[in-house]
């Protein structure tokens, strides 16, 4: 996955983002939609509501909502649909995908990161 990154979209925009896309279901909180400069707001590849509710960012359910999101991400049509149009960004420039968590390891971007480069290396 040398093409996509993962940021905070709290973290000041950088010409070097490329594809700015933002992967959570809900807005980020005080983020003007002219402050998050995003080519695009995929929101349904994120987890599903009940799925991120449970989490909660608790650190000891990661590893269970980690295996949750992953088959969300593999059965689910729309998510899949999306993964792939994530990949085919990929191939033609960098992609930044933006989340507003707090927590930079416990969190569904990595998950997704985890996803795009098993089908990148399936491919």
């Amino acid at each position: 996955m040398s093409n996509v990154f993962i940021k905070r979209i709290y973290e000041p925009y950088d010409e070097m983002d490329g594809c700015r896309i933002l992967v959570d279901r809900l807005w980020p909180r005080g983020i003007s939609k002219d402050a998050a400069r995003l080519s695009f707001w995929f929101k349904e590849v994120a987890p599903s509501n009940e799925l991120r509710k449970s989490f909660c960012h608790v650190p000891e359910l990661f590893e269970e909502f980690r295996t949750k999101y992953l088959d969300e991400l593999r059965t689910d049509n729309e998510k899949g649909d999306l993964v792939k149009k994530i990949l085919e960004l990929a191939e033609e420039g960098r992609v930044t995908l933006l989340y507003g968590a707090k927590e930079p390891i416990y969190n569904h971007a990595q998950v997704l990161m985890e996803e795009l480069k098993r089908q990148e290396a399936g491919s």
